[in-house]
Order: C-alpha cells, then structure tokens, then sequence
C-alpha cells in the first residue's frame, strides 16, 4: 500500500508506517477487558474471555495464568507478567493501575488477565474503579474461580443435599499484619470451607478451626495446580494434617477445603477416571498404528 505525499510540501520524507500507527493511536480511545483466564485448563476459558485474549494489543497477565492460555494471543502481543507470588518480588497494585491507564491513554486494547475470576481475591475491583476514575472504557469477563473449577476436578462438590447447605470462600492471606478470620463464625456455618492463598499457613487453619469448635475429624484437602495436567489432590483430616504436611510437600498454587463433602471424591472420580482412559487410548491408538 502506497502512502499519499502532502501536497504543501513535495520535498518531504516518506512517512513511516510506525508514524501512521502513532498518529491513529492517539486519537483512538483505549479500552481494558479484565479478564477471567479460569483455573488453569485453557478449555475452561469462556469465548469471551478467549476474544478479548485474541484482540489485545497488551496483555497484562498474573503469575497463575498458565500458558496454554496465554498461548491464544496473536502474534506481536505485548505480553507482560505482572503477577503476585507468596514472598517474592513483585508489581505493586498501584503500578498495575497506573501501566492500565497509561497504555489505555495511548490507545491500545489491553487485556488484564487474572486466574480465576478478576472478582474473587483478584482485585479486579480496585483496578475497575482506578479505570473509573480516570474515565477509561473497560468491561469485566467473568472467569471459573478455582473454588469451583478445581473442587469440580477433584470430585468435591461445594455443596450437596444433607451434607453441605453452602460454602463460604476465604482468603488466608491479608494486606497487613492486623487481618483478622472470624473462625467462630465460620465453624457455625456448617459450610464447606475454602481457603485461597493458604497453603503456607495450612496447619495453622487446621488448627484453627478445632480450636473454635471445628471436630478434629473433619475431611481437609489440598488441591494443588488444580485443572492443570499436574493436578493433584491431598486428602486427610484435620487433627491429621500437620503429620501429613511433613511426608507430603504439596506446591503452590493451592487450594484448601475443609467439610464432609471432600469425602464424596471417593465416590466422584471422574477426573482421575478420564485421564486413565486418555492414556489407554493413546497406547491403544499407538499399537494399532
């Protein structure tokens, strides 16, 4: 394609492409998908959330998205981690909001990938209203939370008739020494219990929950890379699980459950199931060829 020379001045430069592309970026109007990117499976991505992937110029991208689903950009995406990890250095909550604002200003199409879901424990909210504030055009994907996409895995329902009449999500991780967890409301819930963020404290809200009332033989179990070819299921009890902790190392990310619903994966074992058979299937394919 031929660019037109202006006709004021026949001895100018040729313009660059690169100077097209600057000049259209300014007067075009930014825009920011937050994004749900799922537990990890990148089949559980919904289409939404997989064409916002697709069209973005930038991709800001936490430390638990996998990359089977940051693999579905374009080429030429701008792919940056911005992520969050237990005792390691990482982008303040601060800087992400001002790196949105700034990139949508410039007008480029940023997708904000988040694990899960940008609502649940994924300050999704704190960068809408940063977003708000600065009157830049965004929407809000919702994702699968890893509560119900890796229980789901594992054969844990979250809730089930005469067993569980509900769960509560809790984060075990706060933003300042003075976070609190009411355990004493939560053990008279009579919920199933899910903890994200809580595998470095996992013996303490054991121990926890017995101490404010919680029987000692209460289902606990921690699910690790949950959705992910890797997933993996530790299952005990909770006056059993710090014995457990010191022959099992289980690896982050992880998620806890505690209720009599972890028992029912003894008896919903599909998950388990189905890669059996993929892997049946993939020697049997192998022999007949």
């Amino acid at each position: 394609m031929q660019l037109r020379k202006s006709n004021s001045n026949t001895n100018s430069l040729p313009i660059r492409p690169s100077q097209v592309r600057t000049a259209l970026n300014r007067d075009k109007q930014g825009f920011v998908s937050l994004v749900g990117a799922g537990p990890g499976d990148p089949e559980l991505l919904t289409l939404k959330a997989l064409k916002a992937i697709q069209s973005a110029d930038v991709i800001l991208h936490d430390h638990l998205v996998t990359k089977a689903v940051i693999q579905n950009a374009k080429p030429g995406t701008n792919i940056i981690e911005v992520g969050k990890s237990y005792n390691n250095p990482s982008a303040t909550q601060e800087g992400i909001n001002t790196m949105l604002v700034s990139m949508a200003q410039r007008g480029l199409r940023i997708c904000r990938l988040k694990g899960g879901d940008p609502f649940v424990f994924g300050r999704g909210s704190e960068e809408a209203i940063a977003l708000e504030q600065q009157q830049i055009p965004f929407e809000v994907i919702p994702g699968l939370t890893a509560a119900l996409g890796c229980c789901a895995y594992s054969g844990i329902p979250l809730t089930h008739r005469g067993v569980s009449r509900g769960f509560t999500a809790v984060t075990a991780r706060g933003n300042n020494e003075q976070y609190q967890i009411n355990w004493e409301s939560l053990v008279k819930l009579n919920h199933t219990l899910v903890f994200y963020m809580g595998l470095h404290c996992a013996a303490w809200i054991a121990s926890s929950l017995m101490l404010h009332g919680m029987s000692k033989d209460t289902p606990i179990a921690i699910i690790s890379h949950g959705t992910q070819p890797q997933h993996h299921q530790l299952s005990t009890t909770l006056i059993e699980l710090e014995n457990c902790l010191l022959k099992n190392t289980p690896s982050a990310p992880s998620l806890i459950v505690v209720g009599e619903t972890v028992n029912l994966a003894n008896q919903i074992k599909w998950h388990s199931n189905h890669q059996q058979t993929e892997h049946l299937f993939e020697h049997s394919l192998e022999g007949a060829i």
